[in-house]
């Protein structure tokens, strides 16, 4: 996921060596005349503290002779450890083979919070994923053995059930969509496994991509948040939970005032079908989509760009029956607007499987109203964010070529090339056989092998369509050019090339 993703880190505990030295830092606090924040802090901590919990996994591992702990990058104790660890490395080759192969358990500590006195409690999926047993340790230390309800792993959710002897100290959501920018919030955790901590800061931005999965909205805030604060919740100045701690950017590994939590908008929607169902029920579409980039929204005569431009369709999908085509742009979905493509994925998952959607599509530069019975997203299906392969294939010259134009080398599709480039029989279109690599085409990424299907929204079969409508599209005063990409194997792809 690139280097952004290099730097983003889940939320993990760690366990400190006694007797070891820590560094401290004194925190600053605002001194600005708008200093509610720390003002209040103090009191909605004492009002919350008791419902913030400690989350102890346990695993078995394969012992492979000395332990040693699994530290983030850039720790203050790496090199403690590594050295400790580096003078007693002979010892553990020195066990009997039997020994060194022997399973040993593994613990880790992660954060959580109550939302229901009877025992429900909220975490991260990534802090109970791999455990065998989990339990939850509350504020004043008593331990108690918790169950999974059910887990979610596009969201990082998870929902746990303990059975205490008495009510327990729960907590509330509140409206992650009221949060403001600059807005103080609370993040109260188990960083480090120091136990319960609290750290303030404010809301830095709201619905950030950090490219972790097709429903990416999180909550930034600089309140400090370090590994083992995973599954801790983000209080607003009410005490409410406003988020859930999930990630960190930082390439020390310790807080560096970039973290994110899943909204509570989120958040709300998944704990309730976990704890009604077990799992998640998502609306399904079944369409592959792209983002609209100026070029393509120039292409379609779509002012200003916005929307979902779909790729592809699913045969078997809702979106099929309905009539939405490739090459439709998705622009509202039951009723809300579709501003840019990442939108639809969260509003269709937000969307009751089985209910009546009226979907609005522009096609061909006039808006059109479909109808949708929305399907159930399985964890089998493809994801609705279309991305770009990497391609392999020999780009050069064929002696087939009737036409080149746009950078490309062209050709009508014949046996000779459906074996060469291993095109499956259903793809029907232009043959790509080379690309000028510094062309716009090559920057778009488009390899020979590929198959250009359609030119403007208009179905090619040769050369020859295809050069007449590039040339129409010249006579139009186009400045672009719209062409339907299939790769090999017939997956779909939007491509708008410059006709100057």
């Amino acid at each position: 996921m690139g280097a952004l993703n290099e730097l983003v880190r889940p939320l993990r505990g760690l366990a400190i060596a006694a007797g070891t030295a820590v560094c401290l830092a004194t925190p600053l606090l605002p001194t600005t005349a708008h200093a509610r924040g720390p003002e209040v802090v103090a009191d909605v901590a004492e009002k919350v503290i008791d419902a913030v919990v400690n989350i102890s996994t346990s695993q078995t591992v394969a012992n492979r002779g000395s332990a040693v702990p699994q530290l983030p990058p850039g720790s203050p104790f790496e090199e403690f450890f590594e050295e400790f660890f580096k003078n007693r490395r002979g010892q553990g080759d020195n066990q009997a083979p039997g020994q060194r192969n022997t399973p040993r358990r593994v613990n880790s500590l992660g954060s959580g919070f109550i939302i229901d006195p009877s025992g429900i409690v909220v975490t991260n999926n990534h802090v109970i994923s791999e455990a065998d047993e989990v339990n939850v340790i509350l504020n004043d230390g008593s331990r108690l053995k918790a169950e999974i309800i059910g887990r979610d792993t596009k969201t990082d959710l998870a929902v746990l059930k303990v059975k205490p002897e008495k009510p327990l100290t729960a907590v509330t959501f509140g409206d992650s969509e009221r949060l403001r920018l600059g807005e103080w919030v609370i993040a109260i955790g188990n960083p480090f496994s120091l136990g319960g901590t609290v750290t303030a800061g404010i809301v830095s931005a709201r619905n950030r991509d950090i490219q972790s999965g097709p429903y990416d909205n999180y909550i930034q805030t600089d309140a400090a948040i370090n590994r083992g604060n995973s599954g801790g919740p983000l209080f607003n100045l009410d005490g409410e939970v406003v988020g859930v701690n999930t990630a960190i950017i930082s390439p020390s590994g310790g807080s560096i005032g970039i973290g994110f939590a899943v909204p509570s908008k989120t958040a709300v929607a998944v704990i309730d079908q976990l704890r009604q169902y077990g799992e998640t029920r998502r609306g399904w579409l079944g369409v592959r989509i792209q983002q609209v980039s100026d070029d393509i929204a120039e292409s379609l005569a779509i002012k200003p760009a916005r929307g979902a431009l779909v790729a592809g369709v699913d045969e078997k999908g809702p979106a099929k029956p309905a009539g939405i085509e490739a090459g439709d742009v998705i622009v509202r979905f039951d009723g809300k607007d579709i501003k840019e493509m990442r939108d639809l994925p969260r509003v269709v998952a937000d969307t009751p499987v089985g209910k009546d959607v009226e979907v609005v599509v522009v096609r061909k530069g006039k808006e059109e109203k479909k109808t949708v019975k929305l399907g159930r997203l399985e964890d089998g299906e493809k994801q609705a964010a279309l991305t770009d392969k990497d391609k392999k294939g020999s780009v050069q010259e064929d002696k087939t070529v009737v036409q080149k134009t746009l950078g490309l080398n062209l050709a009508n599709m014949s046996d000779d090339l459906r074996k060469r480039y291993k095109i499956k029989d259903t793809v029907k279109g232009v043959v790509i056989t080379g690309v000028d690599s510094s062309s716009p085409a090559a920057e778009k990424r488009l390899n020979a092998g590929d198959v250009i299907v359609e030119v403007a929204q208009e179905a090619v079969a040769t050369t020859a369509d295809l050069q007449k409508r590039v040339d129409q599209l010249k006579k139009d005063g186009r400045k672009s050019a719209l062409l339907l990409i299939a790769n090999a194997e017939g997956e779909l792809r939007f491509v708008a090339l410059s006709l100057q």
